[in-house]
């Protein structure tokens, strides 16, 4: 039997000092695989190859809503080179998969809900071929009316169903206090937020190859192997045993991976044709093969006192989920538990949608749920301190949650919520230097000698979040872990094994720092994270330092106590035992060298952690636990902006951070940096443009974002205050940078330009 330790599980003998060992938890080691990526010999899942290998293609549907009529495969059949062509009716086995709902056929069977919708299949000895095949497969389609406009689709009844249970995903209601409270200062705004793409650099891509026992490897890149694997066995009518995944290297992901695309395809075709096949989306592909970031349109409504204090705050979102449910649920769960933000509210009404439309679907992303509404409640925030001649920092100050607060579910934030601090913190940073009006390159547009400075304003503007961690709503969030201590060439080196997802977080390497401050040996290496061990869950949600990180650690502890068994019985010493530098240390001093109590002996042991368990909302969205964690971030952008042209240049991102321990420093300092950059993109210039259902910008030519030159400058300020529930008092650190720097950027811009701007991205005819 597995083992669970708690949050805090026990042991005998006491907490190593962190810097016991180099590269050990606090430290900053190189990355494994940085050495390589930097020199572009990093081998990614686009760079797969097997002999005798066949390419796969996908034919994607033209309409967003159509009655699939006939296929007729014949013509493609025909071309030279094509060694299958496959439909819904070639699926073996389940025709539906999808991540909390299961609604997304496999390949389309009698209708197509959205444009890029996957409808057959191709398998051919060149790519080329294969795409040339798919152009001879011809579809009847009986085009039907599409549903737009996600609003509409969570009231008005007479718009076609596009589910047998209808439009809404999930409707969720928050009510805390009194629903209908009054104040004496009131503003209100309808808020926007365009559709954004995770625009990871690596495409969709895998390799599927048959196996002798019926059964299939699949060698690609996910943010979660197992639950691929489920999906995907189920799909193919094969036992989990038989379908075996292998991690290959991944181009980013950013919650855009955590979706099937790819998985049952290639190994359909494979599976057919009895050989190697080979998949990679082009970057057109790409942009209809996965999903985006969720579209939202929120009213919201904030009352207060004349001094500032919030009395209540009332909202309706809506979010479009396109055609199929992905994590539409989780968002809107997301979305109205932290519809608040990062303040003390007596009196809250929220009513989240997540509907079903003819749009491309939407998914994950970073900062999944709380992107949209961070947006608005700050935006509300600063509309409130117009309203009331206040300082906006001080206005956020006065209403800061901290803990021992509550959310509006009634949890109470048991750990530390330093928001007030974190505001002071980074409006005390730096700010930059003043235009340098000789250098056009300092201006707005003007590397593009667009303008020489006529019309150019400088505006400030601050953003704060709060932000869940891990699963919530009940999820029983865990990670397995394998942790192996033996002997290599004399020296004592560990191996750990999980199925945890790198996706470029920098997981490979934090794993090797616990193993190294666990069992004090300076080798470790990270076995080929793969699905012969146990869940890890999907690499999404700020999760994986805490969850396997928790699951490493309780491994390496149990191998510490099987080898510590071994040294009281060897030498009758068990007070105070430790690992360092690959000596068994007691409270007298050294032991024994570790190579000499292990010999020619392997320990290995496999652990699962499980974080504490939270609760699912009652109708009326009340829950003691809903959430395991939250975490906290704060932005103030300085931008410049030529109100003539509407151009916009961020001079500045400042920012701070509580992370609760900083495993491995400067990989905190890339997320941050790396989160701002994505919020920034969403702020100025990030938007999938749909119209008609249809992409219009599938590529990175007319999909725009941040390069070297449009990334500013950065301070930041990052503050460990420990959570106590949280292995090493880790908090998540990867989206809350994400989230609170687009409402900060926008916030400027409205400073810059004193225009009201409710929609984000903002484009140069929302500013002229």
């Amino acid at each position: 039997m597995t083992n669970r330790p708690s949050a805090q599980a026990p042991t005998r003998t006491p907490q190593r000092l962190d810097d016991a060992i180099d590269g050990g938890i606090g430290e900053s080691p190189l990355r494994p695989d940085g050495a390589l990526k930097v020199r572009g010999e990093f081998a990614y899942a686009s760079d797969l190859w097997a002999e005798d290998m066949l390419w796969g293609a996908t034919l994607r549907s033209p309409h967003p809503h159509a009655r699939i009529r006939s296929i007729d495969v014949g013509a493609a059949m025909a071309v030279a080179g094509v060694h299958t062509v496959l439909t819904a009716e070639d699926v073996p086995g389940e025709n539906l998969y999808g991540l909390k709902t299961v609604d997304q056929p496999v390949l389309a069977s009698d209708v197509v809900r959205y444009v890029g919708e996957a409808v057959a299949l191709v398998a051919a000895d060149h790519p080329e071929t294969a795409r040339r095949a798919l152009e001879r497969i011809v579809v009847d389609y009986e085009v039907l009316t599409p549903v737009l406009d996600a609003e509409r689709a969570a009231h008005d009844e007479d718009l076609p169903k596009l589910h047998p249970d209808g439009n809404v995903v999930r409707h969720q209601r928050i009510l805390k206090g009194d629903p209908d409270a009054t104040a004496e200062v009131v503003v209100s705004g309808v808020y926007t937020v365009g559709m954004q793409d995770q625009a990871f650099l690596g495409p969709e891509s895998g390799l599927a190859i048959p196996a002798e026992d019926g059964g299939v490897d699949l060698y690609l890149a996910t943010q979660d192997l197992h639950s691929d694997l489920k999906q995907t066995a189920r799909a193919l009518g094969l036992p989990p045993e038989k379908v075996r995944m292998t991690m290959s290297g991944v181009g980013g992901a950013f919650g855009g991976r955590e979706d099937l695309s790819i998985q049952v395809h290639v190994c359909m075709l494979a599976l057919h044709v009895g050989k190697p096949v080979k998949m990679v989306y082009s970057r057109e592909e790409s942009f209809y093969g996965h999903v985006h970031r969720h579209p939202a349109k929120m009213y919201y409504e904030h009352g207060a006192k004349r001094d500032g204090t919030l009395v209540y705050v009332k909202a309706t979102q809506y979010f479009d989920g396109g055609a199929y449910a992905s994590k539409t649920p989780v968002v809107v769960g997301n979305a109205t538990t932290l519809g608040v933000g990062p303040y003390v509210v007596p009196n809250v009404r929220i009513d989240g949608w997540g509907l079903y439309t003819n749009n491309p679907p939407c998914g994950a992303m970073r900062g999944l749920g709380a992107v949209q509404p961070t947006f608005a409640y700050e935006s509300q925030m600063d509309k409130l301190a117009a309203e009331l001649g206040m300082d906006p920092v001080e206005l956020r100050v006065r209403n800061a949650i901290s803990q021992g607060g509550t959310i509006p579910t009634g949890q109470v934030v048991d750990s530390p919520a330093p928001v007030a601090e974190l505001l002071e913190r980074v409006r005390a940073l730096p700010m930059p230097a003043e235009r340098d009006t000789t250098d056009i390159r300092e201006l707005p547009g003007g590397a593009s000698n667009t303008t020489h400075g006529e019309g150019v304003v400088r505006g400030i503007g601050y953003g704060v979040t709060i932000k869940n961690i891990c699963y919530s709503e009940g999820a029983d969030d865990f990670s397995t872990a394998r942790v192996r201590l033996q002997l290599l060439g004399g020296e004592p080196a560990a191996m750990v094994h999980t199925a945890a997802a790198e996706v470029g977080q920098g997981l490979v390497t934090v794993q090797q720092q616990i193993a190294r401050t666990e069992l004090g040996v300076e080798r470790v290496t990270i076995h080929p994270n793969d699905t012969s061990v146990g869940p890890a869950g999907s690499s999404s949600a700020s999760r994986q330092t805490y969850i396997t990180g928790g699951a490493v650690q309780a491994a390496c502890q149990a191998v510490r106590e099987v080898l510590f068994d071994r040294v009281v019985e060897r030498f009758g010493t068990a007070v105070g035992l430790s690992l360092q530098g690959g000596k068994v240390i007691s409270a007298e001093g050294v032991v024994a060298d570790l190579a000499e109590v292990l010999g020619e002996d392997v320990i290995e042991e496999t652990r699962e952690f499980h974080h504490r368990q939270t609760s699912p909302m009652d109708a009326d969205g009340r829950s003691d636990l809903v959430q395991v964690q939250h975490a906290f971030s704060a932005h103030r952008a300085v931008v410049d902006v030529d109100t003539e042209l509407g151009l916009v240049k961020v001079v500045q991102l400042a920012c701070a951070q509580d992370v609760g321990k900083a495993v491995n420093p400067e990989a905190v300092l890339g997320q941050i940096q790396g989160g701002s950059a994505q919020g920034l993109g969403l702020a100025v210039m990030e938007e999938v443009l749909v119209s008609d259902g249809k992409i219009r910008n599938p590529s990175f030519t007319d999909y725009l974002i941040p390069t070297i030159l449009d990334m500013p400058p950065m301070e930041i300020d990052v503050i460990e205050r420990g959570d106590d529930n949280a292995p090493y008092g880790v908090r998540g650190v990867g989206e809350p940078p994400t989230i609170s720097t687009t409402p900060a950027v926008v916030a400027a811009i409205r400073a810059a330009t004193g225009k009201n701007l409710t929609h984000t991205p903002v484009a140069p005819e929302h500013i002229i």
